[in-house]
């Protein structure tokens, strides 16, 4: 029988691999090298998705807020660039949040900001 050498080491990692792969369809769960590339693949794919989540969230906001703002009669854009100018300093998920659950409030604070155009 050939010496095996790490095969502590070895049986460690290729058990890790299957383990990340668990749940993938076919031979890419249960057979090592295929599960390797789904697994290096599926890694790219979710650190690459982590980063599109951020900007979505962000488009999603600026959609909420707007539809909220043509409801007062201005756009997105005049109201973020005007509550700057006045120093208003709430970010676009706190306003997306307002827009979507104290609508009132909301209009609050864009009618004042119309007023001080």
């Amino acid at each position: 029988m050939p010496r095996t050498r790490h095969s502590v080491a070895r049986r460690r990692r290729r058990k890790k691999i299957l383990r990340m792969a668990k749940g993938f369809r076919g031979g890419r769960s249960k057979l090592f090298k295929t599960a390797k590339d789904a697994v290096v693949k599926a890694l790219q794919h979710q650190y690459r998705h982590r980063r599109m989540r951020r900007r979505l969230f962000r488009r999603l906001w600026i959609v909420r807020i707007n539809a909220a703002c043509r409801k007062e009669g201005i756009s997105y854009s005049r109201f973020i660039g005007e509550a700057k100018k006045q120093g208003i300093t709430i970010n676009r998920k706190i306003l997306a949040d307002l827009a979507e659950n104290h609508p009132e409030s909301l209009s609050a604070i864009i009618v004042n900001v119309k007023e001080n155009i």
